[in-house]
């Protein structure tokens, strides 16, 4: 694997069980995340985006099957790891941002009681030692009063401030990466920018990689360094940001840009027609064909396109591209 890279993911695809048969539901995927770098994993729910995320946690749920594939952080293959090899990476080495911050912190005991347990794991610091810690990364994720707020509880912050915790916990923990699954998602807009921003700060200054799953091309797009866009299981493109928004090549890239609200309102906003297939629908051809607008007949539906790169590194799988 390049040294560049902190994490690569190569050909990995995953299938569930169930009771009607055997479904894919990520279909040879390769990512690679550079070290400092913050990559997108965009698309609409149910496309597999959050599949990946638990794939590279190794916390799939038990009817699945990692078909095939190699998931390497650091050179170390995840998925050859023993479950109580993958305990000693998840949470130290690798970090997750969940979406609902509710569900990751205790009710019954204050913030800062969670946060020091985490900073003091090793039991090497003394109590006014783990407050000081505790205090800064509090105010590093700009939580304000910070040493007043580490003995509230859960209830008394609110969703922006729940969010602020839960990624000074990923911080506590030195994670060299910090996988972000819709981090803003039950957050306003403000708050939103203030999350992206912290995140962004993050990987400037401790050089921290991160993986930003989102559905929101808007927010992603302001703050990552490269695009992966999912449909229905595949990569159907990728490329440098900058890049993607300048000169999309999917047609699904296309659809969900056009989609977004323009800064002034006004260009007229365009729905994508249909719903992306759940994974026991079985399409022939390429996945989005019975949704495109430029699908070529007898092609398209017939023909499913593989990942194809230009000298710049942007990639795409469409049958539009293969000539």
């Amino acid at each position: 694997m390049s040294h560049m890279n902190l994490l690569e993911i190569k050909n990995l695809s995953v299938a569930f069980k169930l009771e009607s048969g055997t479904y894919d539901a990520i279909y040879n995927v390769s990512l690679d995340i550079p070290k400092g770098n913050i990559i997108a994993l965009v698309g609409e729910s149910g496309c597999g985006k959050s599949m990946t995320a638990m794939s590279i946690l190794r916390l799939l749920p038990k009817n699945s099957i990692t078909s095939s594939g190699e998931i390497y952080f650091n050179g170390t293959n995840l998925i050859k790891l023993s479950e109580k090899e993958m305990r000693g990476i998840r949470g130290s080495h690798i970090a997750l941002i969940p979406q609902d911050p509710m569900t990751s912190l205790n009710p019954l005991y204050t913030v800062g009681n969670q946060l020091m347990e985490i900073i003091n794991k090793d039991k090497s610091l003394s109590k006014p030692d783990a407050i000081k810690k505790a205090t800064e990364v509090f105010e590093m994720v700009k939580i304000p009063n910070a040493k007043d707020k580490l003995s509230m509880y859960p209830h008394e912050f609110s969703g922006g401030m729940k969010q602020r915790a839960i990624i000074a916990m990923a911080l506590t923990t030195k994670a060299e990466l910090i996988i972000a699954d819709e981090p803003t998602t039950a957050l306003d807009v403000t708050i939103q920018a203030q999350i992206m921003n912290i995140l962004n700060e993050i990987k400037n200054e401790l050089g921290t990689s991160i993986l930003l799953i989102s559905h929101d091309l808007n927010l992603v797009g302001e703050y990552s360094d490269e695009i992966n866009v999912m449909y229905a299981g595949k990569i159907v493109e990728k490329a440098a940001s900058e890049e993607f928004f300048k000169k999309p090549l999917h047609p699904y890239s296309e659809a969900l840009l056009k989609s977004l609200p323009d800064k002034n309102y006004e260009r007229k906003l365009k729905t994508i027609e249909g719903q992306p297939p759940n994974i026991q629908e079985i399409i022939n051809g390429c996945r989005f064909n019975p949704r495109c607008e430029k699908a070529i007949e007898g092609i398209c539906n017939k023909k499913s396109p593989s990942l194809l790169c230009n000298g710049d590194n942007h990639c795409v799988s469409c049958n539009l591209f293969e000539h």
